[in-house]
This record gives C-alpha cells, sequence and structure tokens, in this order.
C-alpha cells in the first residue's frame, strides 16, 4: 500500500467522466488499499479514484464508524428529500461550501470480490456517497456549492 498525492484544484483530471472497472484485478484492488491509505492519511471520510489520478469508478468511504466501504462502479440508483449541509473535500484544502443534497439515496456497487451490493444511507453516509459519486462524473465540490464559506484554522 501507498499514500498517493492528491490532484487539487484546477487539475484536469478531477474534471474528466471516470470509466467503468471493466474487470477486478489485482491491481484494482492495490488501487483501492492506496485509495484507504492516503484518505486515512489525510483524515478524510471519503476518496474517489480521480482524485489521486486514476480515472477509474472506484471510491472508498468510511464516516469513522469502523465500516471502510469500498466501492467499485457505484450508481444511484434512487434518492430522496433534500438538505443543504456543510462540505468540504480533499481536493479543495481549506474550502467549505454549503451543498444541496438528497437526504437518502441507495447505490448499487460491486465490492473487491465482485459481488453486486446495494446500499440504502441517510444522514453523513448519504452525503459522502453523493459526494465521491459526483467525482467520479467530474462535477466538484465547488460546482454543486451555493454559498462558500471560509475554513476555520
Amino acid at each position: 500500500m501507498a499514500i498517493r498525492m492528491i490532484r487539487k484544484g484546477n487539475d484536469e483530471i478531477l474534471k474528466e467522466k471516470a470509466s467503468q472497472v471493466k474487470e477486478i484485478t489485482p491491481n484494482i484492488i492495490n488501487i483501492l488499499e492506496d485509495m484507504a491509505e492516503t484518505m486515512y492519511s489525510k483524515e478524510g471520510i471519503g476518496l474517489a479514484a480521480n482524485q489521486i489520478g486514476v480515472p477509474k469508478r472506484l471510491v472508498v468511504i468510511d464516516i469513522q464508524d469502523g465500516n471502510l466501504l469500498e466501492l467499485i462502479n457505484p450508481e444511484i440508483i434512487d434518492q430522496e428529500g433534500k438538505e443543504v449541509e456543510i462540505e468540504g473535500c480533499l481536493s479543495f484544502p481549506g474550502i467549505l461550501g454549503e451543498v444541496p443534497r438528497a437526504t437518502r439515496v441507495v447505490v448499487e456497487a460491486f465490492n473487491r470480490e465482485g459481488e453486486k451490493i446495494k446500499l440504502e444511507a441517510n444522514g453523513l453516509l448519504a452525503r459522502v456517497l453523493q459526494h465521491e459519486i459526483d467525482h467520479l462524473e467530474g462535477n466538484l465540490l465547488v460546482d454543486r456549492a451555493v454559498r462558500f464559506l471560509e475554513e476555520d484554522n
């Protein structure tokens, strides 16, 4: 495993739509492990592969509940509700924005074993899922925020 460099700001790969993972290979597993290590090293709660320069549909999430989610080809298949909450992003350090998101989502994806999984989430997990899947579409916090705030340091 390795800590990867997180792409920031205007890096073009952040605006790219990530490609589907066609086969779960040892390389894909290594990328997922590097993503988790990178996310934890930055005290993040979610990371998409294009944030480390890999334009593949891979996401890792840990909302600090002791449950690391590794999602391959995640897709939101249902959503409901709407709320605006404050978000940050490892690719935009020091920037916080108020972002409207669905309050509940249902996501389908594959796990590292290639099994199809379905997650129903609300609260913080729903928000992080939407944020990270947005990254895979090339949609960023700075595109979605309705208002920006300054981070207190």
